[in-house]
């Protein structure tokens, strides 16, 4: 069994929910990762004797480090999928430095917490069979980020960055890290996102009146997303792919419209690029 375990964080819904189906189904061992009791109990009773509830907190780093020896302890890690994240949307001019950093702090600096109490468990599977998979789940937000997702997007940029300088540090030791970029995704996340993004604009009422335009449209796309993104499932797919394949490409767009994206900040001039993204005083 050890050598068959991935840990995914995020567990409780979304992305990290359906990979959790996905890599059951395929015949691994997950430790989940959740913040409450409530979901280590759902996990437990939907998938007994193949899943392992860890209570931790993205933002704690003491329980962070109390999972890493759990897993440490368990023997030899053959995958992690680095999933939880959140989404706090609101103008850079008036957002709470606070709630910047929180982003950043989840999405960018926990990330790699949990990757360094990980890795001395996926070493041990590089040595003992030639192999161990970090999966990184990063966003087409990495790529292009839009009014209001300043935070997330410069976590997200930044997950380019360290996966780059960690699949270049590991490569000796045969451990594979994969980025994962989904474009919309039908998840919780969105209409969590949304409403901290309220509370964070009713401290500011008055700065945020000249960005009432942009908000509002941000509002409209958040819950268009939340209904009518990609099923979890799609990207669960291409994260088990990522696990099985022996050779994963490094880096991987998922959906069609994040590859519209990937494809116009590859090939159209900057210029272009910011012009189809920059908002306007009538929008």
């Amino acid at each position: 069994m050890s050598l068959r375990s991935v840990v995914v964080t995020g567990a409780s819904t979304g992305i990290g929910r359906a990979t959790v189906l996905e890599l059951t189904s395929a015949g691994f061992h997950v430790f989940g990762t959740v913040r409450r009791e409530e979901d280590a109990e759902a996990l437990r009773r939907q998938f007994p004797n193949v899943v392992t509830p860890l209570i931790m907190d993205l933002l704690d780093e003491d329980a962070v480090r109390a999972a890493g020896e759990v897993i440490k302890a368990n023997g030899p890690l053959f995958g992690l999928v680095n999933n939880a994240g959140a989404a706090l949307p609101a103008p850079l001019e008036t957002i709470p430095l606070e709630a910047f950093r929180r982003q950043i702090e989840i999405n960018l600096t926990a990330q790699l917490l949990v990757t360094q109490v990980m890795l001395p468990a996926l070493h041990r599977s590089a040595e003992v069979i030639d192999d161990a998979r970090i999966i990184m789940i990063g966003s087409i937000g990495g790529r292009l980020s839009g009014p209001m997702m300043g935070g997330y997007g410069a976590a997200k940029h930044g997950l380019v960055g360290l996966s780059s300088s960690l699949r270049a540090e590991l490569a000796p030791f045969k451990i594979k890290v994969v980025l994962i970029e989904p474009g919309a995704i039908k998840t919780p996340i969105w209409n969590r996102g949304l409403a901290v993004g309220v509370e964070l604009q009713s401290r500011s009422p008055e700065s945020n009146a000249r960005y009432a335009k942009q908000i509002h449209r941000a509002t409209k796309m958040s819950k268009r997303l939340a209904a009518s993104g990609l099923d979890p499932s799609v990207p669960a797919k291409v994260i088990l792919e990522a696990l099985q394949s022996e050779n994963p490409p490094p880096r991987q767009v998922v959906g069609r419209e994040a590859k519209v994206i990937a494809a116009a900040v590859r090939f159209l001039p900057f210029r272009a690029v910011y012009g189809l993204t920059r908002a306007r005083r009538g929008l």
